[in-house]
């Protein structure tokens, strides 16, 4: 293919179609062709091109005339078919101010459809003919011969018209490159960001972009970007004998790219996808893929903190260019999201195993995650709940069977003793000795897994049927008093259950309303049938909740209120009653004690030390039971708070185990 060119008067080949500088070529700088002679005369060379210019005016002159004052290239804009369809139908639809009737021919350089290239040909021929009649010596007009014996080819006549074709084609603007394929969800950011806007111009601004018509315009570049993106989704070619790809992905400032490096000997490896970066959006990237260039900076060799640190300066289009990774790709799938419970503190920045402790998500024993990843069994991607908008990427946790090893291994000790030195024992619990006051008898009190997470799920209450509610606490910390106030108050809405007991009646007891009064043999039975929530012996004598006393007053459509102690939570929650476990903390010491002397009571500082020190180890060997917690350091200000949390039930979902809706 020829070199592109534009003939331009003489024919001088250095400017092309639209006006740009001469391409670089090389000439000697002794050519007497550019120097003026001796005397200061202009030169012969000099001389025969003023005729040459005279002549190509006179040529143009007669073009002029032979087109009726019209030059023979310019486009007639009311002959264009287009316009002729355009002025049979009429408009239809909103007007364009900007459209005046007429085609627009461009600022600069040829018009839309560009010159005749047979007609730019035959002015290059015409000029050569005039230039070899100037030319006195033989060698030049040998030359010309030459030239003009070439240009008349039909050869070069059809690479002349492809030439031309392929420029005026390239020198098109071409649509712009989509930058994004969520501009509809761009509208609907910045269609909240002007919601409290009342200026003129943000009101109009939010019209617009609710209108049917912008709507479909944004999904319609959304189809088409997403298209578009991907055709340069892995190209692969051959790099210094490798098959590679290349990728280009769109990081800016408040998307991250979402994607995690390890060093595998000299090479720079994607080793994690993390939720919601771009990367992942994208789908180019895989696990297993190695680096070699990102923006043809070369990065294999280079220690993982370095390409971090290269990675973190750059905006914009990134272009990575990849080793394919040699694991095949699963088939992509919709992972269902699973909500869990947490039933420890995490804190990433104290474990030594986490791959990536920038990525690491910490929480608190209580929490709800949302996860959104399993791929990798040991190290899950979850986002917090309630952190979704402001936590961009998923963070990463520990895997539940992962995390039981863990936890197995610092249960593990080594017994020291002289009689079985090196043995493995599991440590356990110290058992404290029972009162005689209510306690489940229940001995196993352990739970025999590790427990870790547990899968839960929104429930909402149904209005016949409320969930019991159990409140928690030391003693002295006011949880009777407060289950008490709540009876007394509002006696239609809230309820006991009543209790099971082995004594006899007395003389204004009736049996069903203020105990259910059984044999002995009779307790003992429903208790070996784990029947009761909690239980404990009085003066001999046997007492107990049962659930089918709380599931009776559930029956009836009021709240049942219950105080327990921590052990009973065990068969509570394995019930179908669904508790409502709210915890009563105590106050400060001081004010604890305060609160008690207007009881009448003149605690031991010792004692109140000790309640406070219950109420810690209640929380947390049970907090992550627990749905709520309260701290009891005014009595009507925590009756207030008791009061809007069970109200709450009724208008808001809640996190329950996914098994007690099985």
């Amino acid at each position: 293919m020829f070199s592109s060119s534009h003939m331009n008067g003489y024919g001088n080949p250095g400017l092309s179609e639209q006006g740009n500088q001469p391409p670089h070529r090389e000439r000697a700088v002794d050519c007497p062709g550019d120097k003026e002679g001796g005397d200061g005369r202009p030169s012969r060379c000099g001389a025969q091109m003023e005729r040459i210019q005279h002549y190509q005016e006179e040529l143009r002159k007669r073009r002029e005339e032979e087109g009726g004052g019209r030059a023979r290239h310019e486009v007639d804009p009311d002959a264009s078919l287009r316009l002729k369809k355009l002025s049979q139908n009429p408009k239809v639809g909103i007007d364009n101010p900007t459209f005046d009737g007429k085609e627009r021919l461009p600022e600069h350089g040829p018009p839309e459809h560009g010159p005749d290239p047979a007609a730019e040909l035959e002015e290059m021929l015409q000029a050569l003919r005039w230039a070899k009649q100037c030319l006195t010596d033989a060698q030049s007009q040998q030359d010309v011969a030459l030239v003009l014996q070439l240009l008349s080819k039909e050869e070069f006549r059809t690479a002349h018209s492809v030439h031309s074709a392929v420029s005026r084609q390239m020198s098109r603007a071409g649509p712009t490159a989509p930058l994004t394929a969520q501009a509809q969800g761009l509208c609907q950011e910045v269609q909240k960001i002007l919601q409290s806007s009342h200026q003129k111009e943000g009101v109009e601004l939010r019209t617009l972009l609710t209108t049917p018509h912008v709507k479909a315009l944004m999904q319609a570049h959304d189809g088409i970007a997403v298209q578009e993106l991907n055709e340069d989704k892995e190209p692969e070619v051959q790099y210094m004998g490798e098959t590679v790809k290349l990728v280009r992905l769109e990081k800016t400032l408040d998307t991250p790219l979402g994607a995690t490096v390890r060093n595998d000997m000299e090479s720079v490896v994607v080793s994690r996808v993390v939720k919601g970066g771009a990367a992942e959006r994208s789908g180019l990237l895989t696990e297993g893929d190695e680096i070699l260039e990102i923006n043809g900076v070369p990065v294999r060799g280079k220690h993982i903190n370095d390409v971090h640190d290269l990675i973190q300066q750059m905006h914009g289009t990134l272009t990575f260019l990849l080793v394919p990774s040699a694991q095949s790709k699963p088939p992509a799938h919709r992972q269902t999201v699973m909500h869990i419970r947490a039933y420890f503190d995490y804190d990433p920045s104290e474990d030594p195993f986490v791959p990536c402790r920038e990525l690491g998500l910490s929480f608190q024993k209580g929490d709800i995650l949302h996860i959104i990843s399993q791929d990798d069994p040991n190290w899950w991607q979850a986002y917090r709940d309630g952190d979704e908008d402001n936590q961009p990427l998923a963070g990463l946790v520990p895997g539940k069977n992962f995390q039981q090893q863990r936890e197995t291994l610092k249960k593990t000790v080594v017994d020291k003793g002289r009689e079985q030195p090196g043995k493995l024992w599991y440590a356990k619990k110290t058992k404290k000795a029972r009162k005689k006051d209510l306690h489940n008898l229940d001995s196993n009190t352990e739970y025999e897994d590790i427990l870790t997470y547990e899968e839960m799920a929104l429930y909402h209450q149904p209005a016949h049927r409320k969930r019991p509610i159990a409140l928690i606490g030391p003693p002295n910390s006011g949880h009777d008093n407060l289950r008490r106030r709540m009876l007394t108050i509002e006696p239609d809405k809230f309820s006991s259950a009543v209790p099971h007991t082995t004594r006899g009646p007395r003389i204004h007891e009736r049996n069903g309303r203020e105990y259910h009064f059984v044999s002995h043999a009779a307790f003992q039975a429903d208790l070996v049938a784990g029947k009761f929530v909690e239980s404990g012996e009085f003066e001999k004598n046997l007492y107990g909740t049962s659930t089918d006393s709380v599931r009776h007053v559930v029956n009836t459509g009021r709240i049942c209120l219950l105080s327990l102690h921590t052990r009973s939570l065990r068969v509570l929650r394995s019930s179908n009653l669904k508790p409502f476990v709210i915890f009563i903390a105590p106050p400060s010491q001081e004010r604890l004690r305060t609160l008690l002397a207007a009881e009448g009571k003149t605690p031991k500082p010792e004692e109140l030390k000790e309640v406070i020190e219950k109420a810690r180890e209640m929380e947390q060997s049970y907090g992550h039971l627990f749905d709520a917690a309260i701290v009891n350091g005014d009595p009507d200000t925590a009756f207030r708070e008791l009061r809007r949390l069970i109200e709450k039930l009724d208008t808001e979902p809640q996190w329950v185990p996914t098994s007690w809706l099985c």
